[in-house]
């Protein structure tokens, strides 16, 4: 009873053109052909189960909507498999061909299989399947991975070939599940990647995603999240919608994923969709006026149907991936033609028929010819609706399936040019691995499968271009797995004002800006390269440092090179300290001459007796004698370790192995830093090398000055006040020296020639310039005056001193650093003589009294 209905349900439907198929037994099987080698199609030419939601008993499968493209495709295989057997490229064999319609559900394909596989309507079952054999050695299809997935596992635990034209899922590269599984086409791992490089060559880093619920739409997801991280591409979101074309609430669905798109700030969004779900998805955007662009996978990149969508000029520009396509021969032709040949059984092209050609008014289908109430037989009308109606292209592929099929039962059945020498009955295994290792030849080009069982060739850029109220596909780019980059033909791309679209999450980084991420690494806040740093193109993640000799300011765009500044001869402070050294030079030259014309005078006596012979030795003892002792008894013991050419020694050595400590441990030398008073500048100066030596060196200095001063302020008189007042100038300048010296590291060469020339003209005209005046203005009362306290000490037998006349020049002043020991050391000398003269004249009055 339930057959008979069934049947009706079927006769009904044909002559209504309603394009409804009902599953029974009998026609399970679409299209049949016979032959010596049978081939198994699985073509899904209707795309929806009735009430599948509600199904709970084994029924059987009531299928609508007929849809065009699988029926086209699989037109393809039977007209390749027919041009074989009419071209004797199997010398002896004919080709047959048995094809099931699964309806885009797998588990009715998987009914499929098993009715092709039986044998007298059973389905045997063996302990050794290597074994197994049937009528039917290879299977085509399907379409969908969402059904090639559960055939695969299938036809694996026989081990009979499977070949796919369009499943692209991940999953069916897994030889551990799908063993016996081939395609020719690329995995989705190479197509995500290609829509990653896509959006990343246009900018694109915010993108939304709308995804199946399926083994087809998961996987691909999965890889594209994968993929787009690596080109720093985001997802502003993520929408999944049902495989299942009858869900109940799927226009519900369709309306918050909608809605979801308008109101998201992403504008391009890529669609991982059949193409059912992409034209309800379009005719919901439409009514609102909503544009994007949008990114199409493979599902649906060619579809016709979608692309004469009512108002498809208003979604956007759309973008996608199409695998090898081309033009095959005589196909066209066929189409027009569209016959079924005597023997032959195909159900599918008379429900075709009948749906185009179909004058039913009131039911007649969108696909109904205008002509058709003038057709006396929709079986025998023809005309070239399917050649504008499907991508023929796009069928290709099949073509290649085909012969990539002939080709390895060629091998098999070792067939020369005349005959085949092999078993056409075959165990359909031994296929499987002649197609992993074989190489075929089809129209000039070569093909071949990988280790997985997949084409490696790549994929074509289309674009949708507008023809009329249409849109036609235009192939604008090629995306190339052996190198994994996009090639986009820019020229071809029409964009709207020139301007390509942008989607991104924040706006891009001027050039001198670098990134500074967010939470999300495509959202980000633009901060000014710091320095030393630049970047000079826009959207940089990170500034790169300049190289070596060049520098840059904040928020630079580019390098520039060094200013070094130095001290130069020909600088204005230059020229003023060589004016001043010079007059100090001519200074000491003319103090040298004055004082050697009138090296009688008494006080120019005293300062070479002292300056020369005791300025070291006179210090150290009357220092001693006046802090360790009071008593005259044991000052005259303690005199006998009066030495002043040892002390003078000893005191030249300590500052000799300062020195020498100094300059082996760490020598000065020249380094170059960062100037902070001129911009790209780089000050070149001398350091100072080890500061412990330095700063040991000029505290024993400031030691030897800090002695002169207290000792020539003690016995301060006539003869000590020039003393006095050249060691608070020579005091003062270093002690302002120190702090500058610290704190302004630019200036260190200027401030220290500057406390030099202080110090060394503070001793000049403190202490040399009085003793020019006191000669050229007294006569001979200061003369008288200054005879007797020389002559007193001169012979004075107590001091234990043997007084010397020394040359001039072993004692002059030169304009260095260096200098500073010697000016103080000898104003110490002479401080300690004032200083005794003075204690000495006490002592006598003081014995004179008693």
């Amino acid at each position: 009873m339930a057959r008979c209905l069934c049947l009706c349900a079927v006769w009904v439907a044909v002559m209504l053109g309603l394009g409804v198929h009902c599953d029974d037994t009998a026609s399970l099987c679409g299209a049949y052909a016979p032959g010596d080698i049978i081939l198994g199609i699985l073509g899904s030419v209707h795309s929806t189960v009735i009430d599948l939601e509600t199904r709970i008993r084994p029924d059987k499968y009531t299928c609508t909507d007929f849809d065009l493209i699988p029926f086209v495709e699989s037109l393809a295989v039977i007209h390749t498999i027919e041009t074989i057997n009419d071209s004797g490229f199997l010398p002896g064999i004919q080709l047959g061909y048995q094809m099931c319609d699964p309806c885009a559900y797998g588990t009715k394909a998987l009914q499929c299989v098993e009715h092709m596989l039986s044998i007298n309507n059973s389905f045997p079952v063996l302990a050794d399947n290597s074994n197994f054999t049937s009528s039917v050695k290879v299977f085509f299809g399907e379409r969908y991975s969402e059904l090639s997935i559960p055939v695969a596992k299938f036809l694996s635990l026989y081990m009979i070939p499977q070949i796919s034209c369009t499943s692209s899922s991940p999953t069916l590269s897994d030889k551990s599940r799908c063993a016996s599984f081939v395609r020719v086409i690329p995995s989705d791992v190479y197509q995500t990647k290609a829509l990653a490089k896509l959006m990343r060559h246009f900018n694109w880093d915010w993108v939304g995603v709308v995804s199946l619920d399926d083994d087809y739409g998961k996987p691909a997801l999965e890889n594209f999240l994968q993929d787009s991280k690596e080109e720093h591409v985001c997802v502003a979101f993520q929408e999944v919608l049902p495989n299942y074309l009858g869900f109940k609430d799927m226009q519900q669905r369709i309306k918050l994923v909608a809605a979801t798109i308008q109101n998201s700030t992403a504008k391009v969004v890529l669609l991982i969709l059949r193409p059912e779900h992409v034209e309800m998805l379009f005719q919901e955007l439409i009514k609102t006026n909503t544009t994007r662009v949008w990114i199409a996978s493979d599902a649906w990149s060619t579809t016709r149907f979608v692309m004469k969508i009512k108002d498809i000029n208003k979604v956007g520009e759309i973008f996608g991936f199409t695998f090898l396509t081309g033009k095959i021969p005589g196909f066209e032709d066929y189409l027009k033609n569209l016959t079924v040949k005597q023997g032959v059984r195909n159900y599918f092209i008379r429900e075709y028929k009948q749906m185009r050609f179909n004058c039913s008014h009131g039911q007649q289908s969108e696909h109904a010819s205008p002509f058709a109430c003038s057709v006396p037989d929709p079986q025998a009308a023809n005309d070239d609706y399917l050649l504008h109606a499907v991508d023929l292209t796009e069928a290709y592929s099949q073509r290649v399936a085909v012969y990539a099929i002939a080709n390895a039962i060629k091998k098999l059945l070792k067939c020369s040019d005349t005959a085949c020498s092999g078993d056409a009955d075959f165990m359909p295994w031994q296929l499987v691995e002649i197609l992993h290792e074989m190489n075929f030849t089809l129209d000039k080009q070569m093909f071949s499968f990988d280790k997985l069982g997949d084409f490696r060739n790549g994929y074509d850029l289309i674009r949708w271009t507008m023809s009329g109220d249409e849109r036609v596909p235009e192939v604008v780019g090629k995306f190339l797995i052996k190198n994994g980059d996009i090639e986009v033909y820019s020229d071809k791309i029409p964009w709207t004002n020139t301007t390509v679209p942008v989607s991104r999450c924040s706006e891009p980084c001027p050039v001198g800006t670098e990134k500074k991420i967010s939470r999300i690494s495509c959202c980000y806040n633009c901060t000014k390269c710091s320095e030393g740093f630049y970047s000079n193109v826009t959207d940089q993640p990170s500034c790169h440092p300049c190289p070596d000799g060049f520098w840059s300011l904040p928020g630079s765009r580019e390098c520039q090179k060094w200013s070094i500044w130095f001290l130069e001869w020909s600088a204005a402070y230059s020229i003023v300290v060589m004016i001043g050294t010079v007059i100090g030079a001519l200074l000491l030259v003319f103090s040298f001459i004055f004082y050697i014309l009138h090296r009688e005078k008494p006080i120019i006596k005293g300062i070479l007796v002292i300056s020369c012979l005791m300025k070291f030795g006179l210090m150290a003892l009357d220092i001693f004698l006046e802090l360790m002792s009071s008593n005259p008894t044991k000052q005259r013991q303690l005199r006998k370790f009066d030495k002043p050419f040892v002390i003078i020694g000893i005191l030249t050595a300590i500052q000799g192995l300062i020195c020498i400590f100094w300059m082996v441990f760490d020598p000065v030398n020249v380094e170059e830093k960062q100037s902070k008073t001129q911009l790209l500048t780089l000050n070149r100066l001398c350091t100072q090398g080890f500061m412990y030596g330095f700063g040991a060196m000029h505290v024993y200095i400031a030691l030897l000055a800090v002695v002169c001063f207290g000792l020539a302020f003690k016995g301060r008189g006539d003869e000590t006040d020039p003393i006095v007042f050249s060691m608070l100038i020579h005091l003062f300048a270093w002690l302002c020296f120190i702090p500058i010296f610290i704190t302004q590291y630019e200036s260190r060469p200027i401030v220290q020639i500057s406390g030099i020339m202080v110090s060394n003209y503070g001793v000049i005209f403190c202490h040399f310039a009085p003793k020019w005046f006191k000669i050229l203005s007294e006569r001979s009362e200061t003369l008288k005056a200054g005879k007797a306290p020389v002559a007193s000490l001169s012979n004075d037998s107590d001091s234990g001193v043997v007084c010397r006349s020394i040359p001039q020049s072993r004692f002059s002043i030169a304009g260095s650093e260096p200098s500073n020991w010697d000016i103080s050391s000898l104003q110490l000398s002479e401080a300690s003589a004032a200083s005794f003269r003075h204690r000495r004249q006490r002592s006598q009055i003081s014995r004179r009294s008693l």
